[in-house]
């Protein structure tokens, strides 16, 4: 149960206050303030980037797909992809989980699902009817946010919406079925554990099947091993201390639980590439040159 003394970030604020005590942030991207961009605290939300009449943000081969449209941009917790610059046309909801239900494990198995929780982002391209459709609903949820005195309302019309674009994305998926809810429980256990333990025995255990059993479910679901999820885990991490915290690449290593710093180096470039080092700069440059892009 949460309790009703939360705190919510109110739009009408100049200077908006730390997102660590917020559960939800609701803003118009034309008036999104620095504080919330820069704030570190954002590693914590979901984000849901509703751009409105606008180009992507990310490259589009199809060119029939590179025009303007109405583009969404699910984000989830921790990734390392940053809304470089406010001022585009349309919505952000940035939201915490403890803002949903965690009983209703279907609906949080889809929501897992559309924010492509093991990737980096989900991109949903909305048509004409869809974009109302959600309009209507993100207007009364935006009423109740401004008014700051509502949280089960707000709670319930954050769902609402929620589930209104799963709705917009499920010809994607196939139904539930026991190896999916597998996988669910699985992320659920890593996102707990994977600063601690890196042993796929300890997981497997906790969900009462062999190691061979599950690595062969997360084959089949998505197409890589266990080990492998727990290293993109640690690398995603790993890249998001790089790029959002001003501590040096050995301290990262060691809050990752490497036991030195050419050990982890080693790791992160069989795992990318290139050197922690080596991310860092071109992250940097990225940055700096590429305003409305996601980094």
């Amino acid at each position: 149960m949460i309790s009703k003394n939360v705190t919510f970030t109110l739009m009408n604020e100049p200077t908006p206050p730390t997102l660590e005590k917020s559960l939800l942030y609701i803003r118009n991207l034309n008036n999104c303030p620095p504080s919330y961009l820069n704030d570190p605290g954002r590693k914590d939300f979901f984000e849901v980037v509703w751009l409105k009449n606008e180009d992507p943000l990310h490259g589009i081969s199809d060119p029939a797909y590179g025009i303007k449209g109405d583009w969404i941009y699910l984000i989830p917790p921790y990734r390392v992809h940053q809304l470089n610059k406010a001022g585009k046309n349309g919505e952000l909801i940035s939201f915490k989980r403890s803002m949903l239900e965690e009983e209703d494990k279907d609906f949080l198995l889809d929501l897992f699902r559309i924010f492509n929780v093991q990737g980096e982002f989900s991109c949903i391209r909305l048509d004409e009817t869809s974009a109302k459709g959600l309009g209507d609903i993100y207007k009364i949820m935006e009423q109740e946010y401004n008014s700051g005195n509502n949280f089960s309302m707000l709670q319930a019309l954050l769902k609402v919406f929620l589930l209104k674009l799963i709705a917009v994305k499920e010809h994607e998926f196939s139904g539930h079925d026991v190896h999916q809810k597998r996988v669910y429980e699985f992320l659920m256990l890593l996102e707990s554990n994977f600063l601690t333990v890196t042993n796929i025995d300890f997981y497997a255990g906790k969900l009462g099947i062999s190691s061979k059993r599950l690595n062969q479910i997360l084959r089949e679901k998505l197409d890589k091993t266990g080990t492998q999820i727990i290293h993109d885990r640690l690398i995603l991490e790993a890249k998001r201390k790089i790029i959002h915290s001003d501590v040096t690449i050995k301290e990262i290593a060691y809050d990752l639980g490497f036991t030195d710093r050419p050990y982890f180096s080693r790791f992160f470039k069989k795992q990318t590439g290139e050197t922690p080092e080596e991310f860092q700069k071109k992250a940097r440059t990225h940055i700096e040159s590429k305003f409305n892009t996601l980094v």
